[in-house]
């Protein structure tokens, strides 16, 4: 039998459906109290696509509406009209993804159910076990996270507030209804004004002209996608290629096309219309595709979802090698922000293609103008933070560490400071803000100027393993939580002091965009170098995607390359790059031996694993090295390479020792022919892939050229200043 004190859940739910809102219903409780109550929720019958999110499976509710919240992703692209999430139980907690991305698939109408304890904030829940890093145990860690999601909760009278065993309170809802989404007369297949620009705009793609496609959720974004691919073949488009970070994203894009396409087929992720052809690509599949030349060229096209969540690096790359292109992102995303993606490929965007173009989707389709659920989601999650105004800092400047219980009750501080986290970075997520605020070891220096934030450098320790646990971590019989500095030196680097030493490591740093370029990162950096001495830190260091300007700026900040991952990773879609900057006597020497192992190592693994690694990347790794004078017999083959007719591949080693001279000369700078030189000389790259980067043909044009910078270096080393010898 329904309890009878549902009821006004009931009719604040018929409520929220005549506005096409949605809701969340904030459940409190002892957990089978919570469950009980829940459960005859669900039980009312009247649930079309219902959802419960919890560590383990529910007596009472069927195995297809149970899910994981590490799973969560799975449900993109799909539709729920209850959601029914556990973080009351001793094995669950409430996880910043799942919360996010699931919201989002609400429908309008629907409720979003989220049970906690009476006093949730007052201690981590089993969620925090992932943040508990060694020596951390998950209820020694603080719970500020959740005692702001907590209070702001209570604060917001549009919450549904449940205490298990009364009734529901009804929330403070506007009388009126709001707007209906907006129907344009002249496009039947759109559902907003909005959504008709974008398609019109999709389907009118120009050369050379990129198209930046930006929305909040449920803004009907990649249907857009679908309705212009549909129009695209009606009109005789052959091939259009589609990637995303995995196929569900682009399930609707998919969906509009068996709709408006009803003579067409879909097989797999591909739709055949008459003679055209939509195709899904995986970003992987496809950049290998494209460095191979099987796809791209003259007249291709490829829409790119979820763009914020792709790596940087094959977003330019693709960018080079289609001539119609257009990439759709969520700006206020739940799993990497597209507010980053938009402002820093902008740059990008402008140095290849400068005619590119923008559109953004803001009215929204799933649900109504002003829904509730939207606007908290964003509140709790700071999906929505932008940086505060950054004025000129002038001489008054100060630096000072943050007291992170402070931060969490300062909102209006926080909302500016993990906004610039988010506009500085590709990849910020909700559970980076909880990181923030109770990850172990975790601290925040900032740059202000009379109260206006100028920067941030966040940063965490590692080390300090006993001598038997180190022994076994190095030899990967454990891998304690966390400590990815100190473990990968110590397990790839063979370096044990790695983990007995203190490190800290530089997590993030953030400078607004006004501030970049005046010294203010170098000036973040320093701090911290200073901070660590204070501290008794032997070690600092830093790990990021290997990129040429990154590693510029780590270089000149006094940091050295000391391990370089053998594959591209996901998130960067570059090889992880880890430096080093030593901060007391054990790190002088621990430095010293970690940067002459990866020296030793580095031209192996050119010619092997990183056969494929950036030339500017591998130039700027050789000219930390330091280089040994060329020899006569060098000179000698150098010369008969210049200006003889000896075979190149026969003085391979003189040309090697000729690059690292010119690249320790450069000191970071970029010359690009000598960069090309060294692809051939250490990474044995192919005589095609030469000829193209080269502007040359064949076999004969690449060893010319080769020769003629060969000859350019040769003079330069024995008669230039060295800063003329890298021109």
């Amino acid at each position: 039998m329904i309890r009878d004190h549902l009821a006004p859940l009931q009719e604040t739910r018929r409520r929220l459906d005549r506005q096409r809102w949605r809701g969340l219903v904030w459940l409190t409780g002892a957990a089978d109290a919570c469950r009980r109550e829940a459960l005859a929720l669900w039980q009312q019958g009247d649930w079309s696509s219902p959802l419960w999110v919890a560590a383990e499976p529910v007596d009472g509710i069927e195995a297809s509406c149970w899910l994981p919240a590490a799973k969560a992703r799975t449900r993109l692209g799909g539709e729920q009209d209850l959601v029914v999430m556990d973080a009351v139980s001793a094995e669950s907690g409430f996880d910043p993804e799942a919360f996010g991305a699931l919201a989002g698939t609400l429908r309008a109408g629907g409720l979003l159910v989220l049970m906690t304890p009476p006093d949730w904030g007052a201690r981590p829940d089993a969620d925090y076990r992932r943040l508990a890093e060694y020596p951390w145990r998950a209820e020694q860690l603080s719970a500020r996270y959740l005692a702001r999601l907590a209070r702001l909760l209570r604060a917001d009278a549009r919450v549904i507030h449940w205490t298990a065993g009364e009734a529901p309170q009804r929330p403070s809802l506007p009388e009126a209804p709001p707007a209906a989404a907006s129907s344009p007369d002249a496009d039947a297949d759109c559902l907003t004004r909005d959504q008709a620009e974008a398609v019109a705009r999709l389907t009118r793609l120009r050369r050379r002209r990129p198209l930046v496609l930006t929305a909040d959720r449920g803004r009907g974004k990649t249907a857009a996608l679908g309705i212009a691919c549909a129009r695209l073949l009606a009109a005789g488009e052959e091939e259009i290629l589609v990637t995303a970070p995995r196929p569900s994203a682009v399930a609707g894009l998919f969906e509009r096309l068996v709709v408006l396409c009803p003579e067409g087929q879909r097989h797999g992720n591909a739709f055949e219309a008459g003679h055209g052809r939509v195709a899904f690509l995986p970003p992987d599949a496809l950049d290998r595709l494209a460095e191979q030349g099987e796809v791209g060229g003259p007249g291709r096209l490829l829409l790119v979802d979820e763009a914020a969540a792709i790596p940087a690096p094959l977003l330019g790359r693709w960018l080079a090698a289609f001539p119609r292109i257009a990439f759709a992102t969520t700006v206020h995303g739940y799993e990497g922000s597209g507010r980053g993606f938009a402002l820093r490929f902008r740059e990008r965007l402008a140095r290849q293609t400068p005619d590119w173009r923008a559109c953004h989707l803001a009215e929204p389709i799933r649900w109504a103008e002003g829904d509730p659920l939207e606007a908290l989601t964003s509140r709790l999650l700071l999906l929505d933070a932008e940086p505060a105004a950054c004025p000129d800092a002038g001489d008054i400047a100060t630096l000072r560490r943050l007291d992170r219980a402070a931060l969490a009750r300062d909102e209006p501080r926080l909302r500016a400071l993990f906004g610039l986290l988010v506009q500085a970075h590709y990849r910020t997520t909700p559970a980076d803000l909880r990181r923030l605020l109770d990850g172990p070891g975790v601290a925040l220096t900032v740059l202000e100027a009379e109260s206006a934030l100028q920067g941030v450098v966040v940063s965490g320790g590692e080390g300090g393993f006993p001598a038997g646990l180190a022994e076994q971590v190095a030899r990967g019989e454990r891998r304690p939580r966390g400590h990815l500095l100190a473990q990968s030196l110590a397990a790839h680097a063979g370096e044990r002091e790695a983990l007995t030493a203190r490190l800290r490591r530089i997590l993030r740093i953030a400078v607004p965009a006004e501030r970049r370029r005046h010294g203010t990162g170098r000036q973040l950096v320093e701090a911290e170098v200073m901070r660590a001495r204070d501290d008794g830190i032997d070690l600092l260091g830093a790990s990021f995607g290997a990129e040429a300007g990154l590693q510029a700026f780590w270089r000149a900040a006094g940091f050295r390359a000391v391990r370089l991952g053998l594959t591209r990773e996901t998130a960067t879609g570059e090889h992880a790059l880890m430096v080093v900057r030593p901060t007391g006597p054990t790190g002088v020497r621990l430095a010293e031996r970690l940067q002459a192992r990866f020296h030793r190592q580095l031209p192996g693994l050119l010619a092997f694993e990183l056969a494929e690694l950036a030339p500017a990347v591998v130039m700027s790794l050789l000219g930390e090295a330091p280089a040994a004078p060329l020899g006569d017999e060098d000179h000698r083959d150098l010369d008969d390479v210049a200006f003889g007719h000896r075979e190149p591949a026969l003085a391979r080693p003189a040309i090697q020792a000729l690059v690292r001279c010119h690249a320790t000369r450069l000191a970071g700078r970029q010359d690009e022919t000598l960069a090309l030189l060294a692809a051939w000389a250490f990474q044995g790259r192919e005589v095609a892939w030469l000829a193209a980067r080269l502007g040359v043909s064949g076999k004969r044009g690449v060893q010319a050229r080769l020769r003629e910078v060969v000859a350019r270096l040769h003079d330069g080393d024995r008669g230039l200043s060295p800063g003329e010898a890298g021109r």
